[in-house]
């Protein structure tokens, strides 16, 4: 399956966190399977805390990315869509909570999960987490919102 971020239109894909466009970005890709979505990340040496683990703020990064791409790629299964087709579904994070377990080792790939927690109107809950070695050492919540339309329009226009 694509990853949802694959499916933005050009105009709306050059977020740092998740951005295909952005060169210098993270580059999450979210992949929907039905009921939650899985992206993989391994950090770079150069995202290190204290040597041997990651800093928390790209953590954090990781969970609110995966949750706004999680948040569109459920808002377009349950609309009965494709994605990427359009009226375009974008989210934008109007929340964010990160709940640091224990510290996550930097050298494994990490395992970002998302699930949805609330549907109702244009607010998506994602509940989020990371895993590293098999073991969770990140958990978030990201309340995501649509982005409103004359915010696509205007990008598009722009494009």
């Amino acid at each position: 399956m694509q990853p949802i971020q694959d499916t933005y239109p050009d105009e709306l894909s050059h977020c740092y966190g998740c951005g295909r466009l952005n060169p210098d970005g993270l580059q999450i890709k979210s992949v929907w399977n039905g009921n939650e979505a899985i992206a993989r990340f391994t950090p770079h040496p150069y995202h290190t805390a204290v040597p041997g683990y990651v800093y928390g703020g790209l953590l954090a990064s990781l969970i609110d990315c995966h949750g706004t791409g999680t948040a569109a790629a459920a808002a377009y299964a349950a609309a009965g869509r494709e994605p990427g087709t359009a009226p375009y579904l974008r989210y934008l994070t109007a929340s964010l909570r990160v709940n640091f377990l224990k510290p996550t080792p930097l050298g494994p790939e990490l395992v970002i999960h998302g699930r949805v927690k609330e549907m109702a109107g244009r607010k998506v809950v994602v509940e989020a987490w990371i895993e590293a070695n098999g073991e969770t050492t990140v958990q978030g919540e990201v309340v995501a919102v649509q982005a409103p339309d004359y915010m696509i329009e205007a990008l598009l226009r722009r494009g």
